[in-house]
């Protein structure tokens, strides 16, 4: 078990929570890209509540880790999360968890949508760190939710965009207004178009059921891919 203090909290949307966690007692927190930790907090009734949250940052020469979770209507331990003041005090373990980059690596096209992207935003911030790590392939991101305020981490995609000709990253917005002059529609769209006569590439996965299930099916049986190229992970 850790200790981790939380050092910030930002409001992401009306929902949703970026969080900032420094752990007690160690110089640095060590973990692989895409992995998560279990947070534990006591109910009310004193029995205790166990939650996964991924980390949404890549591992870092500290003790500090990201996380980015919505408020749930009677979800008891993301409240308290969201609700929680800077300098408060969390009990976790960890880090678990097998979503994570293959190796060799390959072209890439990690899908997500709402707080889905959040192992994902640790992958991309590790592979574009060094040249190395994404030197001679190329990476798609395709981020979809409904409305433009809740694409999350907008900010940092771009830039790395801006900064790596070997990223793409395609926001889509499923319910927008005619203000919005990005991508429109569902992530397996867009992902429909972007991996068409390809069967070389690995694909990374992550957000509600039915959305990892339709993109899964769509590699699977459209593309012919197998179903060892695409590393999955469900929030529901």
């Amino acid at each position: 078990m850790f200790t981790a203090r939380l050092t910030k909290s930002i409001l992401l949307s009306p929902q949703t929570r970026h969080l900032e966690l420094t752990v007690e007692g160690v110089d640095e927190f060590r973990f692989t890209p895409g992995q998560f930790v279990s947070i534990k907090h006591p109910k009310p009734d004193g029995k205790e509540h166990t939650r996964a949250y991924s980390i949404a940052s890549p591992p870092r020469c500290n003790p500090t880790i990201d996380l980015c979770l919505n408020r749930i209507g009677e979800g008891f331990l993301s409240n308290w999360l969201c609700d929680l003041e800077e300098g408060a005090m969390v009990e976790f373990h960890g880090p678990h968890g097998l979503f994570t980059l293959r190796e060799p690596r390959k072209d890439s096209i990690f899908i997500a949508t709402g707080t889905g992207v959040a192992p994902i935003r640790g992958m991309v911030h590790w592979l574009f760190e060094k040249p190395e790590r994404n030197r001679g392939h190329e990476f798609w991101l395709v981020y979809g939710t409904r409305h433009e305020h809740s694409i999350y981490y907008r900010d940092e995609f771009e830039q790395i965009e801006h900064e790596n000709p070997n990223f793409h990253y395609v926001p889509t917005l499923s319910r927008c207004g005619d203000d919005w002059h990005g991508c429109r529609g569902y992530v397996q769209d867009h992902v429909r178009q972007i991996v068409a006569g390809r069967s070389d590439m690995q694909a990374y996965v992550c957000g509600l059921h039915q959305m990892v299930n339709a993109n899964r099916e769509l590699l699977k049986s459209e593309m012919g891919w197998d179903r060892k190229q695409i590393v999955f992970e469900r929030y529901d």
